[in-house]
């Protein structure tokens, strides 16, 4: 008998800077079980980025709406990536330089706000090496695969084995 797998969404955020697209990218590499979706931002898109492929851009009244009416949240599962320090953050943001240095100085007085919210997530990981990151969110992946609520046929197969009769024991003579 074959269990199956219900699968579930796994949602990363961070303060921009900290890794999480990083992550997102290597651990897909890492799992071909693992499919990517587009996200929602209510960020400004950037110059190269493309609405639909890279995000869905969104106002926050529109972003709002759809936290209210999203149904998945006994398949969300969500991680919250830290960086190991405010310099941390402002020296990765600065050395991807896909911003400008008002708009990195921008992001960081954002960063504050966005850092207030870790605690309103299940998992929360400090990005201090990359590789120790996406190692990590992968054991999060295999540990939310094997939960109990996630494995669709569990109850009949074991049902299936109580039902089983083991062969009594042999009882050897003296």
């Amino acid at each position: 008998m074959r269990i199956e797998r219900r699968g579930f969404l796994l949602v990363l955020s961070s303060p921009s800077g900290a890794g999480k697209t990083t992550i997102t990218r290597r651990l897909a590499e890492r799992d071909p079980k693992l499919d990517m979706s587009v996200s929602v931002t209510t960020r400004p898109r950037r110059e190269e980025e493309v609405d639909g492929r890279d995000y869905y851009f969104i106002d926050r009244r529109r972003f709002d709406e759809m936290l209210a009416t999203e149904t998945v949240r006994d398949d969300l599962v969500s991680v919250f990536v830290l960086p190991p320090s405010l310099a941390a953050l402002e020296a990765r943001l600065r050395a991807r330089a896909q911003d400008s240095p008002a708009v990195v100085a921008a992001r960081m007085a954002k960063s504050a706000e966005e850092l207030s919210h870790w605690s309103e997530y299940d998992y929360v990981i400090v990005n201090r090496d990359i590789e120790d990151s996406v190692a990590q969110v992968q054991a999060i992946v295999t540990a939310e695969r094997l939960r109990r609520k996630r494995q669709v046929g569990l109850a009949e197969f074991v049902d299936s084995l109580r039902a089983a009769r083991p062969a009594p024991p042999s009882v050897a003579a003296s």
